[in-house]
């Protein structure tokens, strides 16, 4: 299929300084290789950075002006507020998401270029992804999420029906839908129900297309009081906007609950069984 040559778009990235070097530079190079090219790759420092992190921005934006844009935040506002205010500077409409230390397949962006020229309504598009720990070329799961827009909300009334780094979304549709909130780690599924709520159209691409950057503390992280809590406040928020059934909000109330209570061990077989399954 032909891309018009006159569709183009940004990429959004929000920078940490506890990101490593060598994560930030593959991420970097990755969106640089993609088949069909971004007209912008725009990150927003989240904060004062180490000298190493400012140093790569230095060189990118110095090599090529045009295509790098940097957005300062003099203090750390944490992911969803960084990413707002990088998508206010945003200069086109369709925005690509990526995080600093994942790994985007180099047609990634091509093929949800594609699907926005062959459907003008959508909103959002997502992927599946495989994840790694240690080297990309050894991946251990997959996040299979849905792909057509009802089954995407079905999911989303309990679970994320996108994986955050992969979405390519409309910049006026998020900024409609009143932008990122101060969720703690949840961020991308309020938004992305607000988003529905609000009466976008969403498709996901069944095919993994990013290489997510995963390690053996991330379930860890998942088990934790703040985590569980957030999701859980989440959901009930849902629920009483009439989104999400009370039925739903009693699920993700008792398995997060259960989450927290569980050994790891145990959660990571939750995890490899029934969240997550095979590489693709």
């Amino acid at each position: 299929m032909a891309i018009d040559d006159n569709l183009k778009y940004s990429v959004l990235m929000s920078l940490y300084k506890k990101e490593k070097p060598e994560f930030l530079i593959e991420s970097i190079e990755s969106m640089l290789k993609q088949t069909y090219s971004a007209e912008e790759i725009l990150i927003v420092k989240d904060g004062p950075l180490t000298n190493q992190l400012d140093l790569i921005l230095s060189n990118y934006k110095l090599s090529n002006p045009r295509l790098f844009s940097i957005v300062e935040l003099k203090d750390n506002l944490g992911l969803g507020l960084a990413l707002n205010e990088g998508l206010k500077s945003c200069r086109n409409e369709l925005v690509a998401r990526m995080d600093t230390d994942d790994i985007s397949l180099n047609n990634r962006c091509e093929l949800q270029i594609e699907e926005f020229m062959k459907n003008p309504l959508l909103c959002i598009v997502g992927t599946w992804i495989n994840e790694f720990y240690d080297h990309p070329s050894n991946t251990l799961t997959s996040r299979v999420v849905p792909v057509n827009h009802n089954d995407i909300m079905k999911f989303s009334r309990r679970r994320s029906p996108f994986n955050h780094p992969t979405v390519m979304y409309k910049k006026s549709a998020v900024l409609n839908s009143g932008g990122y909130k101060n969720v703690m780690r949840k961020e991308d599924i309020d938004l992305f129900v607000r988003m529905l709520h609000h009466g976008c159209i969403a498709k996901n691409i069944p095919k993994s297309l990013l290489l997510y950057r995963s390690n053996k503390d991330s379930l860890k992280r998942r088990k934790t009081w703040v985590n569980c809590k957030s999701y859980i406040k989440v959901i009930y928020n849902f629920w009483r906007m009439g989104y999400s059934s009370l039925l739903d909000f009693l699920i993700v109330f008792i398995s997060q609950i259960t989450f927290f209570i569980i050994p790891v061990w145990m959660l990571k077989i939750i995890n490899n069984k029934i969240l997550r399954g095979k590489p693709l």
